[in-house]
């Protein structure tokens, strides 16, 4: 079973404290949100748990092995994968050919069958397969953010983060990644799905985090989140912090 371990983990950037002994665990093929408002942590969060950043203190356990001081390629083998806010494909490169990068990095040959049925599988899932011989340059916004996820299906990981994949995207378009969603989540992969769009999050998530400035400040069900007067205090502030005095936003915008 899918199995992460996040305990007390700190990081800071100066004197600017990003994360503050941040805790949760995740077990089995759970779809969780991550949210909060701009500078509370969340991209810190996942550059810590795919290895971009290490943290000052804490730990991250991903199926009994710790992963916090691995390289990111070495996380990925491990089972880990995620996307980021600005889609990062190999534009002078065809589709077909960004989804062999990933079967590269885990040592296999793009000249092999096997990994050409497999990217052909994905675009399929995708509904993509019809793009196959497109330069990534010419794809839309949207479509960029199907090849992106369609290169960590590639990857194959246990666990999937999915950095704003809803930002910039069509209605059409979104539909399709509901879909990849609901189906990845379905054959076994836990998902964290970072994103604004609360319409979305609400949809699709059975359990949400709530970070504040780097406080984890709730864990729970959609319902009980939507309740808890914590949360409602961190996206709306207090009368006097709407009227002007609040807090801005600190350098870590997501």
């Amino acid at each position: 079973m899918i199995e992460l371990e996040v305990s007390r983990l700190n990081k800071k950037f100066g004197g600017n404290h990003v994360l503050k002994d941040v805790s949760f665990e995740i077990k089995g093929a759970e779809m969780i949100g991550l949210i909060g408002p701009n500078g509370a942590g969340k991209t810190t969060l996942t550059n810590v748990l795919d290895g971009a950043v290490k943290p000052n203190s804490g730990t991250v356990y991903l199926n009994g092995k710790r992963i916090d001081q691995l390289p990111p390629f070495e996380i990925a083998k491990t089972g880990l994968g995620r996307t980021f806010q600005v889609t990062r494909s190999f534009r002078r490169m065809t589709v077909l050919e960004n989804l062999y990068v990933p079967a590269l990095a885990l040592g296999k040959s793009h000249t092999g069958n096997e990994v050409k049925e497999q990217a052909l599988e994905v675009l399929e899932f995708l509904t993509m397969e019809h793009l196959r011989n497109e330069y990534a340059r010419a794809l839309s916004g949207g479509q960029q953010k199907l090849l992106e996820l369609g290169r960590l299906l590639m990857l194959d990981p246990d666990i999937i983060i999915l950095d704003e994949p809803f930002a910039g995207v069509h209605p059409k378009l979104m539909e399709v990644i509901y879909d990849y969603i609901r189906r990845a989540n379905a054959q076994g992969k836990a998902m964290i799905i970072i994103s604004h769009q609360m319409d979305s999050i609400f949809a699709l998530c059975e359990r949400l985090l709530v970070l504040n400035y780097g406080d984890l400040i709730a864990d729970g069900t959609p319902e009980q989140v939507k309740k808890d007067p914590v949360v409602i205090e961190a996206y709306l502030g207090t009368t006097e912090d709407r009227s002007g005095t609040g807090h801005g936003d600190e350098a870590e915008q997501s």
